[in-house]
């Protein structure tokens, strides 16, 4: 109720900020980026708190008008003519050197920050804002694609998202049956790596006893789902997802629920990538489960592995022979999961593989290669088990060869294993997959000879 009472009289002020606008004959601006580009300038320059709020609100519904070309051409002139003001930094500089003080180098703080960040924050204010940018930010990050030139506005939009979106101004929900048909819509279309087919398979998903998900909210984006998890409760760690997600399979009695299974993680707005939400995610929604259903004792992922098939068609420096890359062309067959020697000789092979291609592939930069063991590994969690044809779809054959692994998050443990990730790049693993790597070579012959 606040919030929308809130959200109302912004609306109000903008629009008796545009009568004022439309009085003085403001809004006749040219309707493209150069047009656009002049409008930021006058909001910058000071005007009253309704006419900066609907020049804020014009501002950005002129944005959504120009097309691909004019928008580049808007974030180009960001990076151009608003940056920080050289004259009023140079003297903050030289009063710097001459004097250093805690006062001279807050006066340089200020100094140096890009005029661009004042402006994201004026058009903040515009009802409807907040959502706005991070659309704004969505655009700009399609158009860097490795090109450098608006990386400075990147930075300067992120950091103030960076703030606006930390955990304090989060608000954790659950989604259930009883959720607004408009958030239960977003679920189905954002589901990022199990497609939910339709709403009753959404159903099958959010309304069972054995069933949770939860979403991360924002006040200004109250419709909005950032992040959501999807949530089973197993009695044992389960290794594969089509018994998960099965239509016909038998709900568990919650006091039997042992297991939480974080089964699907997606992100829900590109504009917010690389601020990170999932780590918080997580851990409040281990509280919640805890304190509704306090017999839980095992917290682990089912996740899958979404760039092990490209890593391996890469062929760089992998630990196979020539009889191992003979095995992997029966990976051709589309069917070959269906034939359990061909499943057989190749789970010889890739097994192997994916515990190498966990504990010691690297990128160039010293790295993990997989981004989903990138996240959870620096969360604290165990590497506890790869799980063969833990997925038999086909986006999962594609791009793990069916596999999928779990991740343990031991409370007790999670802190080491975070500082042993993050200070030394250590993946902490389960024996059994360690076993998968130290005995690789004696596993392959054993299977060759039986």
């Amino acid at each position: 109720m606040a919030n929308a009472f809130f959200s109302d009289l912004l609306a109000t002020i903008s629009e008796r900020g545009r009568t004022l606008l439309r009085r003085g004959d403001a809004s006749n601006t040219k309707r493209d980026a150069d047009g656009l580009l002049e409008l930021c300038g006058a909001l910058l320059s000071g005007r009253g708190e309704a006419s900066g709020t609907a020049m804020a609100r014009e501002v950005l519904d002129l944005y959504q008008e120009l097309d691909a070309e004019g928008r580049r051409t808007f974030f180009e002139g960001l990076v151009r003519f608003f940056g920080p003001d050289r004259e009023r930094l140079s003297k903050a500089i030289e009063q710097w050197r001459a004097k250093p003080s805690d006062e001279d180098a807050s006066a340089l703080h200020f100094a140096s920050e890009p005029r661009r960040q004042e402006l994201i924050r004026r058009l903040n204010r515009a009802p409807g804002g907040t959502g706005d940018l991070v659309n704004m930010r969505a655009d700009l990050l399609g158009m860097m694609n490795g090109h450098t030139d608006l990386a400075a506005l990147d930075r300067d939009v992120s950091h103030l998202l960076s703030s606006w979106f930390n955990r304090g101004f989060l608000v954790l929900r659950r989604i259930d049956w009883s959720t607004p048909a408009n958030i239960l819509e977003k679920i189905i279309r954002y589901e990022a790596v199990h497609e939910i087919s339709d709403w009753d398979d959404l159903r099958r998903r959010i309304d069972p006893v054995d069933r949770r998900c939860y979403a991360f909210f924002h006040p200004a984006m109250v419709d909005e789902p950032l992040i959501f998890v999807e949530v089973a409760l197993t009695e044992t760690i389960p290794g594969a997802i089509q018994p998960l997600l099965a239509v016909d399979r038998q709900h568990l009695p919650i006091e039997r629920a042992r297991t939480a299974v974080f089964y699907s993680i997606s992100n829900t707005q590109r504009g917010l990538g690389g601020i990170s939400f999932g780590s918080f995610l997580i851990k409040q929604v281990v509280e919640e489960l805890r304190r509704e259903l306090p017999k839980l004792d095992t917290f682990v992922t089912l996740s899958p592995v979404p760039g092990f098939m490209a890593w391996v068609k890469q062929d760089r420096d992998l630990p196979l022979s020539d009889e191992d890359r003979e095995v992997l062309k029966r990976l051709d067959d589309p069917k070959w999961f269906e034939s359990p020697e061909t499943a057989a000789l190749l789970r010889a092979v890739l097994e192997p593989l994916a515990a190498h291609y966990f504990l010691k592939a690297r990128t160039p930069k010293g790295k993990l290669i997989d981004s989903v063991a990138r996240f959870h590994l620096g969360n604290g969690a165990r590497l506890e088990r790869i799980n063969w044809l833990g997925d038999l779809s086909p986006k999962g054959l594609r791009e793990s060869a069916g596999i999928m692994v779990n991740y343990l998050y031991r409370l007790d443990d999670i802190e080491k294993n975070h500082e042993a990730y993050a200070n030394d790049g250590e993946v902490v693993a389960s024996s059994a997959v360690k076993k998968l790597l130290k005995g690789e070579g004696r596993r392959l012959l054993d299977m060759r000879l039986s």
